[in-house]
């Protein structure tokens, strides 16, 4: 009491009390559209929420620049997922190739659209190939129109093949020039060295030496080969190369065949299976690299022989666990899979 009377305040609850009496109805009016009013606010908050964006319809922009794309799509409350490819028209560079969703479709606004755009062509002029191994020039052009819908550049095949000084498989003339304009698909004329025609090898002496020995001496001198395997006679070794011609340390010409006789194991393991790895291959212009591996049951993947082959007849002895299967392979490109000894 003594604060009210300090700042002099009289408060008349009796006066108050009769006012709120008075005027009750209107006090509860009140309070119930308060109410109401709130819990109308909050409803269209709610609804809002819930609405989600309004749906609108996607441009057809397929052709058209990506700034031009993107200002209809912007317009349309839109948003673009770039994805860049070359094309091969060099017109393209820079406009939409093609639109997911496509144009018509009925989307909500603020969806992302699918839009891949021209990156230009790969190449727009002949490289200079002249010098460079023709599997080399094939695995690069591969290589570079991987991400192409369309191969812009290809080899005429087959290509025109000479002797020359040069390594066999060297690139030795090409059509069109290096350096011509590429305005749309072109086909690449080759002339390539077949190596020098009367080049000569010396033969190197393999008689007496084991198979595996014998095979890394073959690989070291690029010879001409072809195995065959008989019982071993008389006083023969095993396992061995029994006889060659021409014979060792013979200098012939690179294309001589080495024909060579090894003598079966005596005793072969039981889980193991001896024998002679025998395919025709297509004739080749010149030695291709040709590799025959093991695929062992273990899984363990192991060398055989690596070597540069003219094609034709294709050899080679082998001693594996039963089970494994041989790969054969030419330029890394897998021909056939056989498996052998399989019980």
């Amino acid at each position: 009491m003594r604060l009210f009377n300090r700042f002099d305040i009289d408060i008349d609850f009796d006066a108050i009390e009769t006012y709120v009496g008075n005027h009750l109805r209107f006090f509860i009016t009140a309070t119930i559209a308060m109410l109401v009013f709130i819990s109308l606010i909050a409803v269209t908050v709610f609804m809002l929420t819930i609405r989600g964006a309004e749906q609108t319809m996607v441009p057809n922009v397929v052709g058209k620049e990506l700034t031009a794309a993107l200002l209809e799509m912007q317009a349309k409350e839109l948003y673009p997922k770039i994805q860049l490819r070359y094309s091969n028209n060099p017109a393209d560079k820079g406009t939409i190739l093609e639109q997911d969703p496509g144009p018509g479709t009925i989307v909500k606004a603020g969806r992302r659209i699918k839009l891949v755009v021209s990156r230009g062509m790969v190449v727009d002029k002949v490289e200079n190939y002249i010098g460079q191994n023709l599997d080399d020039v094939k695995m690069h052009l591969q290589t570079l129109f991987s991400s192409a819908s369309k191969t812009l550049v290809s080899l005429r095949e087959p290509p025109l093949y000479t002797y020359s000084s040069q390594p066999a498989g060297t690139i030795l003339e090409q059509k069109p020039e290096p350096g011509t304009d590429i305005d749309g698909p072109v086909k690449l004329e080759f002339v390539v060295s077949r190596g020098p025609e009367n080049a000569m090898i010396k033969v190197p002496d393999l008689v007496g030496l084991p198979i595996q020995d014998a095979l890394d001496r073959i690989r070291q001198s690029g010879v001409w080969f072809v195995f065959s395997v008989r019982p071993v006679q008389n006083r023969e070794t095993p396992g061995t190369v029994v006889s060659q011609l021409p014979a060792g340390q013979t200098v012939v010409a690179a294309n001589t065949r080495l024909d060579l006789v090894v003598a079966a194991p005596a005793k072969v393991p039981d889980d193991d299976v001896f024998g002679l790895f025998n395919k025709t291959l297509p004739e080749y212009p010149y030695p291709l690299e040709v590799k025959l591996d093991a695929l062992l049951p273990t899984g363990e993947r192991r060398r055989i022989l690596a070597v540069n082959h003219p094609g034709g007849t294709f050899t080679v002895p082998y001693q594996v666990p039963k089970g494994t299967v041989l790969i054969l392979s030419v330029l890394n490109r897998e021909l056939l899979r056989e498996e052998v000894g399989s019980n």
